[in-house]
């Protein structure tokens, strides 16, 4: 016998479990507080193992179909000097595939479309949650998939792990021509990283210490090498996205409560975007507690979520640790030891 189960939040986690439960039988209800899906077109990088979990879900077939690899990379200096190739190479050799690139709005895209093959799955948005007890006591299971300011958290949880500021904003943008240089630009206390998204597009971010404005942002880039001050000429601000990046500090001591919540994606386990994992621990999550959810069943529901945190837990948590810690390492003042380590890196 199935269950009924309640998902709060309706990005990338949030869709990827949903349909994990449908999978499984389950009656699934996606509540989201925005009236409308996130869908601005940043690029969400995904590793192999991503790529195996919605293959479990299902998606993946509709993923590949708008995703393109992500082969070649390097660390440069702004004058354009190559400090180290970025691991992608060698990670493919172990995958037997690459990793791959896609943008937010078609991954929304093939994750809605098997949503839609399954069926039966109420997408309810504009619905805030403010009573999380009160709408537990409706369901079987609650999912908290609302990101780093999760109230399925605050209330499940407490507020004793919660959003940090880590001193860098980051504005992101599509520029509307292809690229041949890859990877990231490490400066004096910023960055600026391009990958591929689309033929004939790229992705492109820029880390600077907290307080630059847009008006700021081509100032902090001139004379970097190319194409970085082309992109910031020929995109047009009105189209950059700006975020305070932050993390969820500290580490929360488990990943669910009470055999019947559970968290996932950012609301578990929010990170800095250094390594581009985000997507990726959101979609493992999802298909790690579905999964378990699926074996378990509605009876072994206290069952699955310890299974699910046992297996999800301390693996997400050290991606996030190390991605905190890398961008001290690249956002550093200290450029001529970070640069010399960054050649002693392997390729």
């Amino acid at each position: 016998m199935t269950g009924t189960a309640v998902v709060v939040g309706a990005g990338v986690g949030g869709l990827a479990t949903a349909i994990g439960l449908r999978r499984a039988g389950w009656q699934v209800t996606v509540r989201e507080r925005r009236t409308e899906l996130e869908r601005y077109g940043t690029a969400f990088a995904l590793h192999p193992t991503a790529q195996d979990a919605l293959d479990r879900l299902g998606a993946g077939e509709a993923m590949r179909g708008r995703a393109v690899p992500y082969r070649s990379a390097q660390v440069r200096t702004p004058a354009g000097r190559v400090l180290a190739q970025l691991p992608l190479e060698r990670l493919e050799r172990k995958a037997g595939r690459p990793e791959l690139l896609i943008s937010r709005p078609y991954l929304m895209d093939a994750l809605l479309a098997q949503l839609d093959v399954l069926g039966d799955v109420t997408v309810e948005l504009g619905e805030a949650v403010t009573d999380v007890a009160a709408l537990a006591a409706g369901y079987d299971l609650v999912v908290g998939a609302d990101g780093l300011r999760s109230a399925v958290r605050d209330a499940w949880f407490g507020a004793g792990s919660g959003p940090r500021k880590v001193g860098s904003v980051a504005w992101i943008g599509i520029a509307d021509f292809g690229s041949d240089i890859h990877g990231e630009t490490w400066g004096r206390g910023r960055f600026f990283g391009l990958t591929p998204v689309e033929p004939g597009r790229t992705n492109w971010y820029a880390a600077v210490p907290e307080g630059a404005t847009a008006a700021d942002l081509r100032g902090l880039f001139e004379g970097w090498h190319d194409p970085i001050p082309r992109i910031l000429t020929e995109t047009d601000p009105e189209t950059w996205l700006r975020y305070e990046m932050r993390h969820l500090f500290p580490a929360l001591p488990t990943f669910v409560h009470g055999g019947k919540v559970a968290l996932v994606g950012d609301a578990a386990h929010a990170m800095t975007p250094n390594l581009g994992q985000g997507a990726c621990t959101a979609i493992l999550d999802a298909e790690a507690l579905t999964r378990a959810v699926a074996d378990h069943g509605r009876s072994g529901l206290p069952a699955a979520l310890r299974s699910y945190d046992q297996e999800r837990r301390r693996t997400a948590q050290r991606t996030a640790l190390a991605s905190r810690t890398l961008h001290r390492f690249v956002s550093t003042e200290r450029t001529w030891l970070r640069d010399t380590a960054a050649r002693l890196l392997p390729g």
